[in-house]
């Protein structure tokens, strides 16, 4: 034993901290790299608030009110609903849906272009905490609009509540894959251009075409089928559900292909997350 070590054992001199083993984290600073990481997602969209908020809640609005009032009085999707008041559930989850995929989806690209991605990829989170970070900031942006929306329409029609549970159900599991989906498409994407093409081509179709707009049972039985096949048209049916207590299809079965589709989308993040895929060098 050398005379250092013999004055340590005995009390006296500096003590060498040797720190946490390879590949562990100190227990009180496990979930700094989360808490920081979710909040810069969430201080990112609110500081801009007008555009990531204030705009989809007039969009929705001015779809209320271009298409309630052609189609009011001659459309009846649920009976005894007003076509405004079946309207306003659909638009608010499709809000909800966009602006979850955007945000999550934008902030990383814009990171990988810009190169601070890689100030994050240094800090000691986890693959988890760094897609429970993204996937959370989605969320509450997604909430936040959808409230938005609810807000600004309730007064053309308001629309009863049936069963709020469901909607808190539908509300977050579609925020979720849309926030997990729009976590992919920025990690495969490499500019801006072919997150675009996400979005136009795959993510704004699929909204529309999910019966936002119209019940899917007055549809020709081909694209009724095809309808069953699109993720978010459970999405918002289950959760027009919670208003009407009225739905296409089963809640249950929707909630159960939500939570399927959910599933696989964050299995596949998290494996392109672990391996590093596009987003390290």
């Amino acid at each position: 034993m050398s005379n250092v070590e013999a004055a340590q054992a005995k009390g006296y001199g500096p003590r060498i901290e040797t720190g946490p083993a390879p590949g562990r984290r100190p227990p009180a600073s496990a979930a700094v790299g989360f808490r920081t990481l979710f909040f810069k997602e969430v201080l990112r969209f609110w500081k801009v608030s007008f555009q990531t908020i204030a705009a989809p809640v007039l969009t929705a609005v001015l779809y209320l009110l271009v298409f309630g009032h052609v189609l009011e009085a001659h459309v009846e999707a649920f009976p005894g609903v007003s076509y405004t008041a079946f309207l306003i559930p659909g638009l608010v989850m499709m809000s909800l849906l966009q602006n979850a995929f955007a945000n999550s989806s934008s902030s990383l690209i814009q990171s990988k272009i810009t190169g601070n991605l890689v100030f994050v990829l240094l800090a000691p989170i986890a693959t988890f905490e760094f897609f429970a970070a993204y996937v959370l900031g989605a969320i509450v942006r997604a909430a936040a609009v959808g409230v938005g929306v609810f807000a600004a329409t309730f007064w053309f029609a308001p629309p009863s509540v049936a069963a709020p549970l469901w909607i808190l159900a539908f509300a977050l599991a579609g925020a979720a894959l849309a926030g997990v989906l729009g976590l992919i498409a920025g990690i495969v994407s490499d500019k801006f251009d072919q997150l675009a093409a996400f979005q136009n081509f795959i993510v704004m179709p699929a909204t529309f075409l999910a019966g936002v707009f119209y019940s899917v049972h007055g549809l020709p039985p081909f694209w009724q089928a095809v309808s069953h096949l699109n993720p978010f048209f459970y999405v918002v049916d289950g959760f027009r559900y919670g208003f009407f207590a009225q739905s296409d299809a089963s809640p249950w079965a929707s909630l159960a292909v939500v939570l399927a589709a959910l599933a696989l989308a964050t299995t596949v993040a998290l494996r392109m997350l672990a391996s590093g895929y596009k987003i390290r060098p």
